[in-house]
């Protein structure tokens, strides 16, 4: 079995009471479209990786209920919002296999259901009754708004730097995963020093996660459920194609603005991506990046107590940037 789905095996009592409490509070009694989009994003599929960090961590730190279960139903609320968003911002037809809530309704649909779960998901905290909770839940919402107006901004801008592109993947991505790791440790009173190490942990694995997710856009999409060069051809600015923009000469600056700035794509012109990331090292060098990433994730989690879990959440970090070994 693979590390999160060994970890979805020991977590199988504490998430089957998330599932339920989803379920539950998805639910609307003058709006059936609520739970009908909702339903269909959530039920989709998916690893369910962030709500099982926040239950592993509280389990980690010796918190034995209840609201780890609460915590963990508001992290995958907070999620699912997004995703809903996103599809619209991108106007995204498929994922996880599957048609979008936006193709399926319409973006109006899409926006008003994300944000009635947002509205849940702050119900949810505050009924752990602990204020450190909120606002570090709170902030990860405000952080991720705020990445992805920024990779709104920085869109199609080759003068994006790789600074610019990891407050992007702070926002986006990392942003809830260390919310979620974090809270387990605050919720089960541990001391400062615990809850830092779970903060950097969840972080440097969100950053590692998305750099990954970027990455096999190039070098080979199964993985994601994305074809390859998805990104390319949304005109995406990840980290490649900034490493190699970087380097490039005036001829292949000029081939990057043709097909990013102006979006005049042709046919070949991915297969030309291709070989200028190859030639620059572009790939390697962003692998290179998600191996490091994930081994601050892994010194992290060695600052907690040993046990098994601590070494399967040391294992998750390997796992997701295996994938591009």
């Amino acid at each position: 079995m693979k590390p999160h789905e060994r970890l979805a095996a020991d977590l199988v009592a504490e998430m089957a009471a998330v599932n339920d409490l989803i379920r539950e509070r998805m639910a609307s009694r003058h709006a059936p479209r609520i739970p009908e989009v909702t339903a269909h994003l959530v039920e989709a599929g998916g690893k369910r990786l962030r709500p099982m960090l926040t239950l592993a961590s509280a389990k980690l730190c010796g918190y034995d209920g209840p609201y780890h279960v609460h915590l963990a139903a508001t992290v995958e609320f907070i999620h699912t919002a997004t995703l809903l968003h996103d599809d619209v911002v991108d106007e995204s037809e498929r994922r996880r296999g599957r048609p979008t809530a936006n193709l399926l309704w319409d973006n109006k649909s899409s926006v008003l259901v994300g944000d009635y779960l947002f509205a849940r998901s702050f119900q949810l905290m505050t009924e752990t009754g602990n204020l450190r909770v909120l606002r570090i839940l709170s902030d990860a919402a405000a952080t991720i708004a705020e990445g992805e107006v920024l990779q709104l901004t920085a869109a199609q801008d080759l003068s994006t730097t790789e600074d610019i592109y990891l407050q992007v993947v702070r926002g986006k991505t990392a942003a809830l995963f260390s919310a979620a790791t974090e809270v387990g440790g605050v919720i089960a009173g541990r001391p400062e020093e615990d809850v830092r190490a779970l903060f950097d942990y969840g972080d440097a694995l969100g950053i590692a996660f998305q750099i990954v997710d970027d990455l096999l856009d190039y070098w080979g999409g199964d993985a994601t459920g994305k074809n390859v060069g998805d990104d390319f051809r949304e005109r995406k600015l990840t980290l490649p194609l900034i490493k190699a923009f970087a380097k490039a000469d005036d001829a292949e600056k000029a081939f990057w603005k043709r097909v990013i700035e102006k979006g005049d794509q042709r046919e070949g012109d991915l297969e030309e991506a291709l070989r200028l990331l190859e030639r620059h090292g572009a790939l390697e060098e962003t692998r290179q990046e998600a191996l490091a990433w994930a081994e601050r994730a892994k010194t992290a989690m060695q600052k907690l107590p040993s046990s098994g879990l601590r070494d399967l959440l040391i294992e998750l970090s390997d796992y997701v940037v295996s994938r591009v070994n």
